[in-house]
């Protein structure tokens, strides 16, 4: 038998991008050498002291040697026998490590990698756990060339992509791709940069071995557990502790839709690993804190979905970890909760979670703990944003059709095509109704007036038309109903968007037929986002031509065009019907791109025409149809 043979120690340190087994190795032989001082350290970043998030305490006076984009040596400030190139003193600041994300959907930022990168690393996120399964729902062969190129292009940001469990969402949904055993497998085997599968969120679909999703989610679940990687999971709804239990079971490590700390500890006591999102994150820190929780290594804080306007108002993961301190976790349980703890639970804390030997060079460096106010941060080793100043280069990426072409109705769209006929010789029908946020076993109901054989809309009492256009056939399929208490009031007008999670259909909501259409046709035309239009004209647009659900520019630039969509709004009479707070609010229906879920606790939807639901309505746990109206 021969020595195995390893890389030399001199090989392209540079290419530490994406955990390449060969180069991993040569990288690490390097940072053994520069440890023992043997060889020498590109900077000595000297703090005036550090959060060790292993054991959750300070060192005072430290040191952190940087070797290419990686860390080889902490220790008291001195310690260290070599030599270094650049030596940086700062000793009145506190380093921690570079937060993660644990769970988030870039695409809800409504930004390309390479600008996410701008937005979210001053603000102390080095690394994010990409939850798949929007893009994937657009593009699934893509997946991986699209959120490894910015990287591979020079952006600090580390991006672990989860392909999407939910692509199709559910059995009833089709287009954009379809992903199983197969696909996942390959995922994983093509590169080690993927942490695992994206949320499962199809619980009929895993539950119901009669149900047409169970073999496809199966699949997926069973080449990830082959390959000892996570399966994140989504558990809204599954309260009771028999479902609890089977959801732990199935082997799906995780949730992030706790509604109240005691569900959460529930959870927890069933192994689940939990994340806590901003809008009940107060709340769930004192609740836990109040029932006693001691051990909090299995809890994160999520970021799921924020856009960029929300970030550039109030920051990123920098602003879950605040939230907290002010709920009345500690500080350094809070650090723990956006570093070490999502790292070790994606399987990730070889290389980011804390500031350590052989881990990336990603450091957050604090003037103030308790405001958690960020003066620097360092990534891959270099200083990289002062304050929310970005200091580096974007990569220009000139993203190809297979990314900026994703809108196929395949015809302009006409008002006839969101006109709803009722049977011959009626003058009124029984309508089906859906209101946002609807959760209930069953659709409403209500009579409806006929003029000219189409049923009517009835503002009076907050009736408004809504639909889902295929964009992913060519087939330029329409379906279309009657919600309650969302769209406009104001006559002729309506607004479209490219954004419906989780299938990301084109959807248009409006008081009359010619300007859904309008709108519609607005949003396919620019490749995707948002257009409002009201009295035959078209008033504000927002593009994402990237998969129609982001744009390859800052953040401060889609944020003026989301704020001139917002002014625009104000002039325009929208509907409102309480339904489930805090989800739906009154004023512009920003929410109705999250209307159109079909995961749990969803069960009657309205989803883009298919063979099994010829006009879109669908019971998603049973797979029952009904009509619109009769």
């Amino acid at each position: 038998m021969t020595d195995q043979t390893f890389p030399d120690v001199d090989a392209d340190l540079d290419a530490d991008v994406d955990l390449n087994p060969e180069t991993e190795v040569a990288i690490r032989q390097h940072l053994v050498q520069v440890a023992l001082g043997r060889a020498p350290a590109d900077t000595v970043l000297r703090v005036g002291r550090l959060l060790d998030t292993g054991t959750g305490l300070w060192r005072d006076n430290r040191e952190i040697v940087i070797a290419g984009k990686r860390v080889a040596y902490t220790g008291p400030a001195g310690s260290w026998p070599g030599t270094a190139t650049t030596r940086v003193d700062l000793p009145d600041l506190s380093a921690v490590p570079g937060l993660g994300e644990v769970h988030k959907h870039i695409e809800s930022s409504h930004l390309t990698p390479e600008h996410e990168a701008a937005l979210v690393i001053p603000r102390g996120n080095t690394w994010t756990c990409e939850a798949s399964h929007e893009f994937s729902n657009v593009n699934a062969d893509r997946t991986l060339d699209f959120w490894l190129e910015a990287r591979r292009r020079g952006s600090p940001l580390k991006i672990f992509p989860l392909p999407g469990s939910a692509v199709p969402p559910t059995a009833y949904e089709h287009g954009g791709g379809w992903l199983g055993y197969d696909a996942q497998r390959d995922f994983l085997d093509a590169s080690r940069m993927v942490a695992g599968l994206d949320e499962v969120m199809d619980w009929p679909g895993v539950s119901d071995p009669e149900n047409p999703s169970h073999t496809r989610l199966w699949g997926m679940i069973r080449a990830t557990l082959e390959r000892r990687a996570v399966v994140e999971g989504h558990a809204a709804g599954l309260t009771d502790l028999p479902t609890i239990n089977a959801f732990s079971a199935a082997g799906i490590s995780s949730d992030h839709e706790m509604w109240t700390a005691e569900e959460a500890m529930d959870k927890l006591a069933a192994g689940l690993f939990i994340e806590l999102r901003i809008h009940s994150l107060s709340e769930m820190v004192r609740g836990l804190l109040d029932l006693g929780l001691r051990d909090w290594s299995r809890v994160a804080f999520a970021t799921d979905d924020r856009s960029a306007s929300d970030t550039l108002k109030t920051g990123a993961t920098d602003h879950n970890v605040r939230t907290a301190i002010a709920a009345g976790l500690a500080p350094e349980i809070a650090v723990q909760c956006a570093t070490i703890n999502p790292a070790r639970h994606m399987r990730l804390e070889q290389w980011v979670g804390l500031i350590a030997p052989g881990r990336y060079a990603d450091i957050v460096l604090l003037d103030d703990l308790d405001s958690f106010s960020i003066h620097q941060v360092w990534a891959d080793g270099r200083h990289v944003a002062t304050g929310t100043d970005y200091l580096i280069d974007v990569p220009c990426i000139d993203w190809p059709d297979w990314a900026t072409k994703t809108i196929n109705v395949g015809r302009a769209l006409v008002p006839g095509d969101f006109r709803i006929a009722a049977p011959s010789g009626r003058q009124t029908v029984t309508a089906a109704l859906l209101r946002p946020f609807h959760w209930a076993d069953d659709f409403l109901t209500m009579d409806l007036p006929v003029q000219d054989g189409a049923v009517q809309r009835d503002a009076d009492r907050n009736v408004t038309k809504f639909a889902v256009i295929d964009r992913f056939s060519g087939q330029g399929a329409v379906s279309k109903m009657f919600w309650l208490g969302c769209g406009p009031r104001t006559p002729d007008t309506a607004i479209a968007c490219s954004m419906a999670h989780d299938k990301h259909n084109l959807w248009a909501c409006g008081s009359s037929d010619d300007a859904m259409a309008l709108a519609a046709n607005t949003v396919a035309d620019m490749d995707g986002g948002w257009a409002l239009v009201s009295g035959g004209r078209v008033l504000a647009t927002i593009r994402w031509e990237i998969a129609g659900l982001m744009s390859a520019r800052p953040a401060e630039a889609l944020d003026r065009d989301m704020q001139a969509l917002l002014t625009a709004a104000e002039g325009i009479d929208w509907l409102y019907e309480p339904s489930f707070n805090p989800r739906w609010q009154p004023g512009f229906p920003e929410r109705l791109a999250w209307a159109t879920l079909t995961c749990s606790p969803w069960k009657w939807c309205l989803v883009a025409p298919s063979d099994h639901a010829p006009e879109g309505l669908v019971n998603v746990a049973t797979g029952a149809t009904h009509p619109v109206v009769w």
